[in-house]
């Protein structure tokens, strides 16, 4: 599994790559000091892999700081120190998306498009081949499709799913998935939720009151919400993520299609603009191909 993942994501990076990490390799091997001149350039290729301005900026501050420190006068040196900084801002720790306990409730929230369903199924599947009983509630009633998608992920990872009609109450979708957690001694609950972002007040309230439902009827489960971002958006990734934090808590990101035309670099962007950590990543169309994100794996395969 390790072997391929980490392929899956050299790959995935491809592009990152040839935007980033061979830009920096011709740039540092024609140097011949490091001076601003050398920090503007890295400033710009660290812009255009999809990290953002504020994280840049904040990468070429450390950068500096570093190699003071340090007192490396070799450009071809400066490389090494820039991939600590990244992984400095990572962390070192490896997600995982095991329950710390059971009951465990996870909702899942995300626009719609993001591959949401996708990731319910993928972590369906994998928390099912971990040995979990796991259930799934249709609850973004709002999208026929979303219902049907849902149910064909549940029958691939062999899984039950409580649904209702179009249109239903999400949080009485939540509330029969609930009782019937409960009943059939389920491990893990995950729910879908509708991704309608351009009508905050909307999802507030309906957010709310699936929160609600599950506060009382499910007091003793732990709660996870997970928020699923499409990586080839950039930084526009980013701000629909900031959108959602007004709306609710956010423990962790799921960052889908990681695996060709992305830029890799909104991993780093996403980890220090909003200090939310990055937990699965997607790096293809398999069922397995949704995986636990490994930072230090990630550097490596973006160097």
């Amino acid at each position: 599994m390790f072997g391929g993942f980490f392929d899956k994501l050299k790959k995935g990076l491809t592009k990152t790559k040839d935007n980033f990490t061979e830009k920096i390799t011709d740039m540092l091997s024609g140097a011949m000091t490091i001076d601003d001149d050398l920090y503007e350039e890295l400033e710009e290729i660290l812009i255009t892999a999809d990290i953002g301005v504020d994280t840049t900026l904040y990468i070429i501050e450390k950068l500096k700081e570093k190699i003071r420190e340090k007192k490396i006068k070799d450009p071809s040196l400066v490389s090494d120190c820039l991939k600590e900084v990244i992984v400095d801002i990572l962390g070192e720790e490896s997600s995982t998306i095991k329950p710390n306990k059971t009951p465990e409730v996870i909702l899942v929230i995300g626009v719609n498009g993001v591959g949401k369903t996708t990731s319910i199924g993928k972590i369906s599947a994998k928390l099912k081949n971990d040995g979990y009983k796991v259930l799934m509630a249709a609850a973004d009633t709002f999208r026929a499709a979303a219902i049907d998608q849902l149910e064909v992920w549940s029958s691939r990872a062999a899984v039950d799913i409580i649904k209702h009609q179009e249109g239903s109450d999400p949080a009485a979708v939540v509330f029969d998935a609930v009782q019937a957690a409960k009943a059939r001694k389920t491990d893990v609950l995950i729910c879908d939720t509708a991704g309608r972002l351009h009508n905050k007040k909307n999802l507030m309230d309906e957010l709310g009151k699936i929160n609600r439902v599950i506060d009382r009827e499910f007091n003793e489960a732990e709660r996870e919400t997970l928020l699923v971002l499409d990586a080839t958006t950039g930084q526009n990734a980013v701000e629909q993520a900031k959108q959602f934090m007004e709306v609710c808590p956010i423990g962790g990101i799921i960052l889908t299609k990681l695996d060709g035309t992305a830029k890799g670099g909104i991993v780093i962007s996403i980890k220090h603009s909003l200090n939310i950590p990055v937990k699965l990543v997607g790096v293809g169309e398999g069922i397995d191909d949704l995986q636990e994100f490994n930072p230090k794996e990630f550097v490596e395969a973006l160097f």
